[in-house]
């Protein structure tokens, strides 16, 4: 068998130092493009693989980064969390909906991950398997990154005290973990202020105001705005898992039942408003013209959809991006405190409100 390749190997045809080809492959981010190009070329000529399990015998860290979620397809979609349906099969009866959130979030990881030398490892909580997965998970990661409701605060709290641990899109609260959020109150606010100042409504319903965080503070951002402007509080309740699309209907059906059609809906998601504005077409109400409908996260789905759905959006790829970084920093220089961060989010002006979409707010 052949000997194979080594680090000095490497360093001698790219004329660099046994360092910069260990920086190479484990801080991409802290090597000159050419010099980094240099050091992956002779990697390929030479067919050298750097060893992870060596790299972490030497620094006593393992190179990877844990991302832990609920269940979040067979949640959203009211499977069991076991359930064998085939991904993209019956369960997945509307192509909008792809990417989710989550998605969007995890690439982010990804990408922070790949730039700083780091892997990922992703896993999320299905049915009782799901604490021994991130167990699993916890055990062989350098620090964790976990999505709202998907791991108790004591188990946490437990783990944090052998890695660091970010909560992503939790809005910033005092558990002493890492975070990182978005402006979800300011948001709403100036969306509502854009449904009452620009086109004059007057009868907002807030849809889901219950049951996450986030959507708590979205609802804060509305009923301020609503109370700023002298105008009555309205309520739609938050549907039941799996259910979303059943519960729209249900409630179009009653609006239109007692002749009490609001003149907006005011959506805590997208996936809420896209729900919503089926449910309308469906019973023959037209949106925006007979009632404006919006949502809240910028999803692609709102893209696509017919009319395109006035929004609020958050930096998703970007929220991932910074959990990945401050955990990633935390390995390398621990800090005494917890780091937060709350990002800005963007109103994106589309047609689901009476508006014509401006310029801009159809590209993502």
């Amino acid at each position: 068998m052949a000997k194979r390749p080594t680090v000095y190997d490497v360093a001698a045809r790219a004329g660099v130092s046994i360092a910069t080809v260990s920086f190479t492959f484990s801080q991409p981010h802290k090597v000159r493009p050419a010099t980094r190009e240099a050091v992956e070329e002779a990697a390929r000529a030479l067919g050298y693989l750097p060893s992870a399990s060596a790299r972490g015998l030497a620094s006593g860290k393992t190179g990877a980064i844990g991302l832990f979620s609920f269940a979040y397809y067979a949640r959203e979609r009211g499977l069991q969390p076991d359930s064998q349906t085939p991904f993209g099969d019956e369960a997945n009866e509307d192509f909008r909906m792809f990417p989710l959130y989550h998605d969007e979030v995890q690439r982010g990881v990804q990408v922070e991950c790949w730039r700083r030398g780091y892997v990922l490892m992703v896993g999320d909580a299905k049915g009782a398997a799901g604490e021994a997965d991130l167990a699993g998970i916890a055990g062989r990661v350098d620090g964790l990154a976990v999505f709202p409701n998907t791991v108790p605060d004591d188990v946490l709290m437990r783990i944090s005290r052998r890695i660091p641990v970010v909560e992503l899109s939790i809005p910033i609260n005092n558990t002493g973990l890492h975070g990182v959020s978005v402006d979800n109150e300011g948001g709403m606010a100036e969306l509502t202020g854009h449904l009452v100042e620009v086109h004059g409504l007057r009868d907002i319903a807030f849809v889901g105001p219950k049951g996450f965080p986030d959507k708590e503070h979205r609802f804060s951002g509305y009923a301020g705005a609503m109370v700023a402007a002298g105008l009555p509080l309205r309520t739609v309740d938050t549907a039941p898992i799996g259910h979303l699309a059943d519960f729209a209907a249900s409630t179009v059906a009653e609006f239109v039942a007692a002749g009490k059609l609001p003149q907006a809906l005011v959506c805590s998601t997208d996936e809420e408003a896209l729900a919503y504005m089926d449910a309308l077409a469906a019973a023959g109400i037209d949106v925006p013209g007979q009632i404006a409908v919006t949502g809240f996260d910028g999803l692609v789905a709102g893209l696509v959809n017919r009319p395109s759905l006035t929004t609020v959006r958050q930096p998703l790829v970007e929220l991932g991006r910074a959990g990945a970084s401050i955990l990633i920093d935390q390995v390398a220089k621990p800090g005494k405190g917890a780091v937060t961060r709350q990002l800005p989010v963007k109103l994106m002006i589309r047609e689901s409100c009476g508006c014509q979409a401006q310029p801009g707010n159809q590209v993502r």
